[in-house]
């Protein structure tokens, strides 16, 4: 017997983002109540989250995690984090692919529901799903094998911390993978991005959704004014992470960053 969706996503307390917030004139990550908005936009969208993520990148989304997981090299003794987890799919991931335990954390309840729904359909006893901060996580030094976190450090308010957190959580040799959206180099593609995110995301997003929350504004505004990708890479190795580096998804659309913790 699987588990159904939850009967109502509950309103959320705080209001999401505003189209003045999302003006060209607005970094929203500069935005002193960006944490409470991009919680309360998670919550107004879990329901349909899955859904918008296969449409909107044109269901390239599953093989962006499937990258994330390869690149690890996991072995059946590994512990994994998936911070910033959402709906569960990176962390399932793992599981499926043979990790000893998996643990998804994400500061949204109602993302939650949906992993440990996706969870119990899949029985994938080795998954606990919790509610945390990634930029203060609730485990000692060095517990994790492998952290992982996916399209999730442009939404915290200090990515930094949360890199400084990973490493710290990770144990000497331990693996860490990043998934985050980019600016495709390309031109031509760079142009088709910015139309579809701009434009045409939006759009079909609240015909999918009825997002109010303004998610789906949010998201190319985020990646706009998110840091560059040697700005990312920096920041991993003065955190003190080795090896980091960066490759390209689908025309440049993601990146996958990958950093390993020194023995």
């Amino acid at each position: 017997m699987t588990s159904s969706a939850p009967a109502q996503t509950p309103s959320p307390t705080t209001a999401g983002w505003s189209d003045a917030e999302l003006n060209r004139a607005e970094n929203p990550h500069a935005n002193p109540e960006k944490a409470a908005k991009v919680r309360s936009m998670f919550a107004a969208i879990a329901r349909s989250y899955d859904l918008n993520n296969r449409v909107h990148s044109l269901w390239r989304d599953q093989a962006w995690r499937r990258a994330a997981v390869k690149s690890v090299n996991l072995k059946p003794t590994d512990d994994v984090l998936d911070c910033a987890c959402g709906t569960g799919d990176l962390s399932l991931a793992f599981a499926k692919a043979g990790a000893r335990s998996v643990v998804g954390l994400d500061f949204t309840r109602e993302m939650l529901d949906y992993a440990e729904i996706k969870r119990d359909n899949a029985n994938a006893s080795n998954t606990t799903f919790i509610e945390g901060d990634a930029m203060q996580l609730p485990f000692d030094d060095a517990s994790f094998d492998v952290v992982s976190i996916a399209f999730g450090i442009r939404n915290v308010t200090d990515p930094t911390k949360c890199i400084a957190e990973m490493f710290r959580v990770l144990r000497p040799g331990g693996k860490l993978v990043i998934l985050e959206f980019d600016q495709p180099k390309f031109a031509p593609m760079r142009w088709f991005n910015s139309i579809y995110c701009a434009h045409i995301m939006p759009v079909t997003a609240t015909l999918i959704s009825r997002d109010k929350s303004g998610a789906y504004k949010y998201l190319p505004r985020s990646v706009s004014t998110f840091m560059q990708r040697e700005t990312m890479l920096a920041n991993l190795a003065n955190a003190g992470l080795a090896g980091a580096k960066a490759a390209s998804l689908t025309f440049g659309i993601c990146a996958m960053y990958r950093a390993d913790k020194p023995v």
